[in-house]
Order: structure tokens, then C-alpha cells, then sequence
């Protein structure tokens, strides 16, 4: 497994924007599908968007499609989430996740290496 460390959230306002950003330990970050999940208060954990291990194919849940970008940089073990136009719907704790997989999940049960969450609070 490898061990996560996000940072960049926040207290922003509605229609602003924040980088997330996943330092990820070891030395075969490129093995890892990466992936970024969020949890409000009272609801489940749900699915943001997910990444390749080369970054090639990425994905979305529908609310945030147009709005969020994944990317990762291999050569820096980090993946990354730009949230623009931030609602104050997507006001939650964002945690970061990886599996060493050639498969890239949207659900939670397909990670098995967390980090530890940041806060994310978008005001109206």
C-alpha cells in the first residue's frame, strides 16, 4: 500500500475555485490508479472522479463533470483536483485513494490506500 497526504481545501465562496492536491509515498506512484472521493455530513462516502495510472483516461460522477479536473504528475508521486465554480453542495471532507491497478474504479470498494481527508467548505 502507500501512503496519502492531501492538502489544499478550504473555505471558499460560491463560484470559486481550490486545488486539491494527494502527495503519494514510494517509489511506484505510476502503479497506482488514483481516485478522489468526498463525504458530506450525514451521507455516504461518494465517487468525485478517478485517474489512470499514465493519466489517460479519466472520470467523473455527473455533478461535477465541467467543473473538476484530475490530473496527476508521475514524476512528482502527486494527483491533483481543480474544482472551479464551486457550489456549496460540494462542501465536504475530500479524500484522496489509490490502488495498484491497471483498472481504474468509481466506487470505493475498488481503492485500498487512503489519505487521512481535507475539509472543503464552499459558503453561499
Amino acid at each position: 500500500q502507500v501512503q496519502l497526504v492531501e492538502s489544499g481545501g478550504g473555505l471558499v465562496q460560491a463560484g470559486g475555485s481550490l486545488r486539491l492536491s494527494c502527495a503519494a509515498s514510494g517509489r511506484t506512484f505510476s502503479m497506482y490508479a488514483m481516485g478522489w472521493f468526498r463525504q458530506a455530513p450525514g451521507k455516504e462516502r461518494e465517487f468525485v472522479a478517478s485517474i489512470s495510472r499514465s493519466g489517460g483516461s479519466t472520470y467523473y460522477t455527473d455533478s461535477v463533470k465541467g467543473r473538476f479536473t484530475i490530473s496527476r504528475d508521475n514524476a512528482k508521486n502527486t494527483v491533483y483536483l481543480q474544482m472551479n465554480s464551486l457550489k456549496p453542495e460540494d462542501t465536504a471532507v475530500y479524500y484522496c485513494a489509490a490502488r495498484r491497478s491497471l483498472v481504474v474504479h468509481t466506487n470505493a470498494e475498488g481503492f485500498d490506500s487512503w489519505g487521512q481527508g481535507t475539509q472543503v467548505t464552499v459558503s453561499s
